[in-house]
Order: structure tokens, then sequence, then C-alpha cells
């Protein structure tokens, strides 16, 4: 129950040990194409450009970053917690010039405060964490899209953390670039980063487009060499090439995370994307709801907190670290502290994915609250359980569960 990742739905488990096949056997390529419209719904584009790149969360930051920005160009980072600076030193491995603008963590920018940046900046490139579990913080991004159309600036959101239990729709909002993992709200394991392209965002790419020389046929080589994507694995004019119709090899696909991935946008498309973030924003305030019934301080702008993670502050006088490891030995639940300025400081609580559901809310507070009492803290008896599911009922009442 920390920020991530959680556990796996178990029919993404069973969907991972599915049979291999191979990389071009017809089904492995409807399979693809399958899974490619899947994340048009899941990112609410139109986007062809629409794919998984095999790795982490991080390796779809990688490739889309590697990919647009050429050495020398002008990227703005505005940094509201770690990912932030995650994306920060991405970009300037990637050699470009990078600004950034920070606000505390706990908070988010106005979209003036961007709009101003980018004025004065003049980026080729905004990169913007939407949801950063480190502080809990969900940055709006409606306005911004505008913005970036106006200023000529190709606008990047990292929403590992927040898509599926938060809103994001990319087509409406002028997103050129969106990445993803299954670890969070997908409910599934980390291995797999789920992107999507504008065209603006493709017409980038493809003017950087490469084929390697084994597989060329030497009419499709690059005039400029020094135009050339400073990375192999992340190249994403290669990889729209293997997952496009032109199907040019690049990498042998990793076959069960792509059945994973696959079916994790399945399962989301099935509950509505609209219910699964409903269903988010319910459990996630029930937990909400609870730690603050056991007492415990909220920490950060609550109105532009995920859904899906929240932030308590650790009580004066209380080991934050020995608590975690009750919780995780006596109990057998996890949750998080966090990082830089926040570590030891704050608890962390996921409830995303397959546990975002009550059951799993209502556990976790009745372990906490054993465990605070246990470590010298006055709780009193059921608060925690207690609001919560006061909280449940008010809901059902109002026709919200």
């Amino acid at each position: 129950m920390g920020p991530g990742p959680i556990n796996a739905d178990p029919r993404v488990l069973r969907a991972l040990s599915a049979p291999l096949i191979g990389q071009y056997d017809p089904a492995m390529t409807q399979y693809m194409h399958e899974t490619m419209q899947l994340y048009r719904e899941v990112f609410a584009t139109d986007n062809t450009a629409t794919l998984l790149i095999d790795g982490t969360s991080r390796a779809g930051i990688e490739a889309v970053l590697v990919s647009l920005i050429k050495p020398g160009e002008r990227v703005l980072v505005p940094i509201f917690g770690r990912f932030g600076h995650l994306l920060r030193e991405i970009a300037e491995r990637c050699g470009g010039e990078v600004h950034v603008i920070e606000c505390p963590w706990g908070e988010v920018f106005q979209p003036e405060q961007i709009e101003t940046a980018i004025r004065k900046v003049k980026p080729r490139l905004l990169a913007l964490v939407q949801g950063d579990t480190s502080t809990t913080m969900c940055q709006p991004l409606a306005e911004i899209g505008a913005i970036c159309r106006r200023e000529d600036v190709l606008f990047y959101t990292d929403a590992t953390a927040s898509l599926a239990g938060n809103s994001l729709k990319t087509d409406e909002w002028g997103l050129d670039a969106v990445t993803a993992g299954l670890q969070k709200c997908l409910a599934g394991p980390s291995g797999s980063s789920p992107l999507t392209l504008s065209s603006r965002a493709v017409e980038v790419v493809h003017g950087r487009r490469h084929v390697e020389a084994g597989i060329s046929s030497g009419r499709d080589r690059l005039t400029d060499p020094g135009a050339r994507i400073r990375s192999n694995y992340f190249d994403l004019s290669m990889i729209l090439d293997y997952w496009g119709e032109l199907r040019l090899n690049h990498h042998t696909e990793a076959t069960s995370m792509l059945y994973g991935a696959r079916e994790c946008a399945r399962l989301l498309i099935n509950e509505g994307m609209e219910n699964a973030i409903d269903r988010h924003a319910l459990h996630g305030q029930a937990m909400v709801e609870g730690l603050k019934g056991l007492g415990l301080e909220m920490f950060g702008d609550q109105a532009h907190r995920m859904h899906n993670v929240s932030a308590a502050v650790i009580p004066a006088g209380l080991e934050g670290e020995g608590l975690r490891r009750s919780m995780l030995e006596d109990f057998g639940i996890e949750i998080g502290t966090s990082f830089g300025p926040l570590h030891g400081k704050v608890w962390r609580f996921g409830v995303m994915g397959y546990n975002a559901r009550r059951d799993t809310v209502l556990t976790t507070l009745a372990a906490l609250e054993q465990t605070l009492r246990r470590g010298g803290i006055s709780v009193v008896g059921g608060s925690g359980v207690g609001t919560a599911l006061d909280f449940y009922s008010d809901q059902a009442l109002r026709g919200h569960a």
C-alpha cells in the first residue's frame, strides 16, 4: 500500500504466463495492433503513434526525451518534486540546454507561471510531470497545452503515477507526448512503458529517422548523420518502424510484457476510464479520511493531491522507519516514506490499481492504528476504520459508491 509498485491484478499475472510466440507471427502483430488501439483509449487520443517501450516507465521517459531533444535545444522543466529533477537530468544527458523553475514540494504551478517561463526561455520542449509520487501532488495540465501551441513548444508529460487514477486527456489538452508505466494505477508489474506521440512529435522524430545498416535498403539513410538520435534502443524513429506498417526489425519484443500491458489496458477499458478514475478517487479519499481520523496531519495542498497517493506527516517523536518496518513484519503491509527534503518526514500511502479497494483501505487503517499505539501514539480505538466507513456510507448515500 505504498506509492508503487502495487499488487498486480491476478488477471494480468495470468496473461503474463501465456505461451510465447515469434515476433513476426501474424498473431503477434495482431496483439501489437490491439494493444495500440487499447492504449489510444487509455490515453484518450487518436494518435497513430501509441505503443509500448520495453522497459520500466523510465525507459519511456528516456525514449521520448532522447528522440525529441536535439543537442543544444532549449528545454524547460518545471520541478515540484523528485521526478521533475529526474526529467531535468535525463534532458541534460540528451544534450539539451535545460532551464528549470521550481515551486515548494507540496505545491503545484499555476498556468501563468509556466507561460511566463516559456516566454522567457523560449524552449523547444516543455517537460512536465503530471503526478509526482514524492509529494503526492497532481499538476493541472488542461490549460498548458494551449500555451505551448501558441508559443510553438512541444509538450511532454510524465504520467507514470497518475494515468488511469486521475484525468488525462491527451488530445483535448494538447499533449504532444505522454509516457506511463504499468505498476501504478494500471494494475500491472513494472517492465513496460506505454506512450503516445502527437503528429507534431512524430514529425520531429521522423526528421531524425535512421535505419540500421544491416536492414537498410541504402535509400533510407539520414543525409545528416549528426541528426541521428543518440540511442539505438530508445530511438523512437526505429521503434515506430517496428510497430508500424513496415515492421522493420529493431529488437525482440518482450512478449510476456506485451501480454501483460494489453491485459492492463483491456481491464481498464472494460471498466471504463471514468469509472476507474472515480474508483481511485473514492478509495483514495477514504484512506485520507481514515488517516485524519487517526489524528494524522496530511501533507501538501490537498486540493491538488493525486487521487491515488497521499502523504501523512510522521508524528513528532515517532521513528518513522520503525513503524514502516512493523507494518511490514507484523501485518505484511508496505507503506512508503519519501525522498529528499521529505525523507523521514512523511509516510506515503498508495491506493491504486488492483489495490484501490475498500478492503485494502480498511485493513491498512486497522493495522496502522495498532502500530501507532504500539509506538506510543494515543489513538482512539477504531477511529481510522470508523471514519473511513462513515465516508463510504456518506458516499453511498450520494450515489458515489
